[in-house]
């Protein structure tokens, strides 16, 4: 895992996964977003007024973006910690968008 190439770590299902938000995978969770795009996402993680519906398409958009080719509907009986995901969630999105 490269945290300088916006890689994180997820564990599902007791297997390690990479996840990183690509352009792609960011035009996808954009598309997937009901209202107010991006910033107000990245707005609501800052602000800690996230909801689990936020952390799961940020998270099924990471982990695409690093390769892994299931749906939302894929982790519904998964194994995730949920404050696992949160923090992958927002370290995700941290790091597609900071400056090198």
């Amino acid at each position: 895992m490269n945290p300088f190439a916006g890689e994180v770590a997820l564990g599902i299902d007791g297997q390690r996964h990479v996840a990183k938000l690509t352009l792609g995978a960011l035009a996808e969770l954009e598309a997937a977003l009901e209202a107010g795009g991006l910033i107000a996402l990245i707005q609501r993680f800052e602000e800690g007024r996230f909801s689990t519906r936020d952390v799961l398409a940020v998270v099924v958009a990471g982990l695409r973006g690093g390769g892994w080719r299931g749906e939302a509907a894929d982790l519904m009986q998964a194994e995730i910690a949920p404050a696992e995901a949160a923090r992958a969630a927002a370290q995700l999105l941290a790091r597609a968008f900071a400056l090198p």
